[in-house]
Order: C-alpha cells, then structure tokens, then sequence
C-alpha cells in the first residue's frame, strides 16, 4: 500500500511499509499467578489480545522475540494483590531484556501496608531483530503470605509492545 502527498505541487509515494508499528503484541493474564513473597517471578501472559506476526510467546517462554530491529514501546502493568487484607509492603514490575533487568518501577508502601495496588511501567527499547527478546518480571512483599496478580478487573494485569521507529 501506498499514500500519495503533495509536496509544493509535487506528488510524493510513502511506502507504508516504512511507517508501519509492526510486530506489536498485547497479551493478560487469563487467571490469577501466585507470586512467591519477596522473590522475582517471571510473569505468565498467557492471553493474546492480538500479535501481527507472532512474535510473542504466550505459552512457554512467555516473551517478546520481534525479529525486525528498530526502537520498541513496551509496557507492561500488574495488579498486585496480598494474601490478607491491607498486608503489602513493597511491589515492583520489572522489563527483562535477554535475561537482564533495564527498567523497574516500584512502590514501597514502608509502614503503611496497601490493600492492593497497580504498578506500571513503560520504556522505549532498542531491539537487533534477531535473537534480542523481553519479558515482565514481578516481585510482591506481603506481612501474611504469597501475594497474587489479582485479574479480578479485566485486563489489569498486562504486557505488550510495538514498534515505533528503525
């Protein structure tokens, strides 16, 4: 496909191609997932919402391989949720990329423990487009127990990126 502009009475091509956010993916969690307390979990998003070019493994490794290079806009979101009521301490969601921690945002509630809470990230990644891949990490600190992602609210607990430039 192409679109035609005018440039100053000139009739330019734009291959859409050359502008397109492809591959992109968004997947959830279909039920709940049990984090350990105070150890990082790697998330299981099991549930495509949609991946243009199945780029995103949503049953074993859990995880974005692109296979095109350029920058990426990843984001990911996880509802985390203590075993007893008002009983989380601290909660982070982390991007990986081959393996290695890039980018953690994280709540510590100290001494004023959290019911449940939602944490976000979002970072603007390069990508090889050959063998480079990510994946979302969680970590959850609990007084009473194991905390879970609570998937109680539709989608609140998610990971998903797309391209945005070479």
């Amino acid at each position: 496909d192409e679109l035609l502009i005018s440039d100053a009475g000139t009739l330019k091509r734009i291959d859409y191609s050359l502008i397109s956010n492809r591959p992109a993916f968004e997947a959830h969690l279909s039920s709940s997932q049990t984090l350990t307390d105070e150890t990082l979990t790697k998330i299981q998003f099991d549930n495509e919402i949609f991946d243009t070019d199945n780029a995103y493994d949503n049953s074993t490794n859990y995880r974005f391989t692109p296979q095109v290079s350029g920058k990426y806009f990843v984001y990911g979101d996880i509802n985390v949720d203590p075993a007893g009521t008002s009983q989380l301490i601290h909660a982070h969601i982390d991007i990986y990329k081959n393996g290695s921690a890039i980018r953690m945002h994280e709540v510590n509630f100290n001494t004023n423990y959290a019911r449940r809470f939602n944490v976000s990230i979002t970072q603007a990644i390069d990508m090889n487009g050959s063998s480079d891949y990510l994946e979302i990490f969680a970590y959850g600190n609990d007084t009473s127990g194991n905390p879970s992602l609570n998937t109680t609210a539709p989608r609140n607990n998610l990971f998903g990126a797309y391209r945005i430039g070479s």
